[in-house]
């Protein structure tokens, strides 16, 4: 043992010594006062020294179990009565709901007072008997006066985005009988208790935020790579249909199959992958969408018409790539290829308060289960939105009237701001 911890623990022995001597010496002194009893000296001297050495006794068993918790001697681990200052990384209602959680834990607790507004918190905890009972029973003066339980004080402070907890771990008695009485240091316990368990729950809300980041963030990568894997997709049946009947044509009409081939020429241009994954627009894209329907158009005759609403004011407005194709798609395939008679292909889009809506509508087989698809493109329409809007996009699909559907993107108009890139 260090000679600093020897003298801190001679002091305190000494000092619980005097305390009872004192005491003992003023009894003796109202003994002697006492008519008849004055002169029987012998009991108040045998009670004294008894008295004396079990006060010694209990001190220096304090001493061994305060050395034996903390590992260390000092004044701080001597005192019955404990305080921290514990900051918490969280809001002061979270903190809060935290440190209740860590009070509750304790063994013997009864009588938790929280009072979530005001951040206070109070709590008696029954004080174990360490060793088993004590010597004597309730003839040991150290169980004299005092009660032998404890409390829990604590405050929460609110700073900014945390919370500092003001914990005290006491005796339930005054101060003075510190004087006294000791604790076998069960309010040191109770204290590192609390810490430990607050400490092990900021770790365990720590590790759930990185495991859910760390989830969020792979999500997102493969969300990433399958739109990039989309974006960069020609659909090869299309592109080896478009060629063949741009062959025959070129022996029967070869103005028309010069058209198609342009359109073609075209489409490509604007289906090829970006070098960096930004947003497109809606004129990019409605290009590229004009282009596939001028190619269907050669190709399907009668059995297709297009009209294309888009003003020129709203041509800026940011689009994740292949989205309006993604759904010009849809409109031929499921909605006027399975008709022998064809249909009509609506592009539309207006501004209304900040965001645009893009329209894209047939009239078709319309919700027919006969053609519908797997529902893959329109989740991943959904997605892209949600990754690059967040929740100012959204995609709504309803039937058209008097047939087939309409689906509509919303989006923020330009200069209203994105989260993020594709």
């Amino acid at each position: 043992m260090k000679p600093t911890s020897v003298i801190k623990s001679l002091f305190f022995v000494l000092r619980l010594a005097a305390a009872w001597f004192l005491a003992v010496l003023l009894v003796s002194l109202m003994w002697a006062e006492l008519p008849l009893l004055g002169r029987l000296e012998w009991p108040i001297v045998l009670l004294g020294m008894a008295t004396m050495a079990l006060v010694v006794a209990g001190a220096l068993s304090h001493l061994g179990r305060v050395r034996l918790i903390a590992g260390r001697v000092d004044k701080a681990v001597l005192s019955n009565r404990q305080r921290r200052q514990v900051e918490i990384p969280f809001e002061a209602g979270e903190a809060f709901d935290l440190l209740e959680a860590a009070v509750r834990e304790l063994p013997r607790v009864e009588q938790v007072e929280a009072a979530r507004d005001s951040l206070q918190l109070r709590a008696k905890v029954g004080r174990p008997d360490t060793y088993g009972e004590h010597p004597l029973g309730r003839w040991n003066p150290l169980l004299w006066f005092g009660i032998p339980r404890n409390q829990i004080q604590a405050t929460v402070t609110p700073g900014d985005d945390s919370g500092s907890v003001t914990l005290i771990c006491e005796p339930e008695s005054p101060a003075w009988s510190d004087w006294f009485l000791v604790d076998d240091g069960t309010n040191f316990e109770n204290a590192e208790a609390i810490t430990r368990a607050i400490s092990r729950r900021v770790a365990g809300h720590r590790r759930g935020e990185k495991a859910a980041a760390a989830q969020t963030a792979t999500e997102k990568e493969l969300a990433v790579a399958r739109l990039s894997l989309l974006h960069a997709q020609v659909e090869p049946h299309f592109l080896y249909n478009t060629l063949a009947s741009a062959q025959l044509l070129a022996g029967s009409d070869p103005p028309r199959a010069e058209e198609m081939l342009g359109h073609l020429i075209q489409y490509l241009r604007h289906s090829l992958p970006r070098t960096e994954e930004e947003l497109s627009t809606l004129g990019q894209e409605l290009e590229r969408a004009v282009a596939y329907l001028e190619i269907l158009r050669i190709r399907m005759g009668p059995r297709l018409a297009v009209h294309v609403d888009v003003p020129e004011s709203l041509r800026a407005t940011p689009l994740p790539p292949m989205m309006l194709q993604t759904l010009v798609e849809n409109a031929i395939k499921h909605g006027l290829e399975p008709r022998t008679a064809g249909g009509m292909v609506w592009i539309r889009a207006r501004r209304s308060d900040g965001t645009v809506a893009v329209t894209v509508a047939d009239d078709g087989e319309g919700f027919n289960a006969k053609s519908s698809g797997t529902g893959i493109g329109l989740k991943n329409v959904r997605e892209r939105l949600r990754l690059v809007f967040g929740g100012d996009a959204a995609l709504a699909v309803v039937a058209n009237f008097p047939a087939g559907v309409a689906a509509t993107i919303t989006v923020p108009a330009a200069n209203e701001g994105v989260r993020s890139h594709v």
